[in-house]
């Protein structure tokens, strides 16, 4: 077990004001302590919930932040009350802890551990920040940073991993391909023989699409503006692909048309566009479609038809799909390992920590899908 109480000098990722961009700076990252582990990141991913921090959204309100929180990493050291983890272990950081002794945890109806909560302070479980840069206190998004060369968590955040998973599909399931995979799996439950629709091919989208496929679902209908989206979702067994740009009809509109006129029994809001929170109850059966909203935008409020919902139709949120860390990502991980989803489809670009600016103009490219950020 490595123990230190060295201060380590290292570049990271940071956004000093909102809507000031992201720049490369030399930062001091603390020790961990007593229940803190310290890793030295291999590689990160962008995840939307990063850009809507950069560009100013009610979640994150706090500057300067320094970013990411998708990745993969290698423990450097650890708090002299860390037993589950040692030098040179490889591990997921993950937001959303699981005690397996509270009442949600214990319950089974809920992911949202109430021992280890998602944090939306910016800060350690203890209010204080181990990262620092220009002699301030830095923030981060959820539980640590992972666009930076160290950085340190609490071990109830972390996930050990076989080190022989690709470090790149590991840093994928960190968050956003796991939310999709999890919202299909563990929130709807998805049914053989049912139909879905899902609002956006990202990651997230993808995910959600993954295991649908593998949940036995007959009808899965993707909707996106992006016509090279097409492609993806279909490798990961999308079944009906919509452009709703290329119709005067709304999108739930379409989404009936290949249904029976009735609808899906599940849609899937991947986007965080206000407008579409809407459209995917709509996108349901009425009495019984369920519609579970993942995208996060940067508006405090968003318009909603109350007749969409007034018909028995259930909205739900989610948050890491409703994924139990330490129980259900050790099964995803390992799935990835045996390669049973295309992870590799989801790798579309890769950019150095030093060049992350690059990043931002990548993902206007139609193309993009994820990008990896090598540490």
């Amino acid at each position: 077990m490595t123990i230190t109480s060295q201060v380590i000098t290292c570049k990271a990722a940071v956004c000093w004001k909102v809507g000031e961009g992201v720049k490369i700076e030399e930062i001091q990252v603390d020790p961990p302590k007593s229940t803190e582990v310290r890793l030295k990141m291999l590689c990160s991913s962008i995840c939307h919930t990063d850009i809507s921090s950069i560009q100013g959204t009610p979640m994150f309100n706090f500057y300067p932040l320094a970013l990411g929180h998708e990745g993969v990493g290698v423990v450097e050291s650890v708090g002299d009350e860390v037993k589950s983890l040692k030098g040179g272990d490889m591990v997921i950081p993950i937001f959303v802890g699981e005690c397996k002794e509270c009442e949600n945890c214990i319950s089974g109806k809920s992911n949202l551990c109430m021992t280890y909560p998602l944090s939306l302070t910016g800060l350690m479980p203890d209010n204080t920040s181990r990262m620092s840069g220009r002699g301030q206190r830095l923030y981060h998004p959820f539980s640590c940073a992972t666009w930076s060369e160290y950085t340190v968590i609490d071990v109830n955040y972390l996930v050990k991993v076989d080190p022989s998973i690709n470090p790149a599909h590991g840093s994928f399931i960190s968050c956003g391909f796991s939310t999709g995979y999890g919202a299909a799996w563990k929130e709807a439950k998805v049914e053989s023989g049912s139909s879905v629709a899902v609002f956006g091919l990202g990651a997230v989208g993808l995910g959600v699409i993954s295991a649908a496929k593998m949940l036995g679902a007959t009808k899965i209908i993707g909707i996106d503006k992006n016509d090279m989206k097409r492609e993806k979702g279909e490798a990961f067994g999308m079944s009906h692909f919509i452009n709703p740009s290329n119709s005067d009809k709304s999108s739930s509109a379409l989404v009936k048309e290949l249904s029976g006129g009735m609808g899906v029994d599940y849609s899937f809001e991947c986007t965080g566009v206000g407008p579409l929170l809407t459209e995917s109850l709509e996108a349901t059966k009425m009495g019984t479609g369920k519609a579970i909203t993942l995208g996060s935008g940067t508006e405090p409020y968003v318009p909603f038809d109350p007749f969409s919902i007034l018909f028995g139709r259930i909205l739900k949120g989610s948050i890491f799909g409703g994924l139990k860390s330490m129980s259900d990502l050790p099964i995803i991980a390992d799935k990835c390992i045996k390669q049973e989803f295309p992870l590799q489809e989801l790798f579309t670009h890769e950019v150095k920590l030093t060049d992350i600016e690059q990043a931002f103009e990548l993902l206007k490219q139609p193309n993009c899908v994820k990008i990896v950020i090598e540490i």
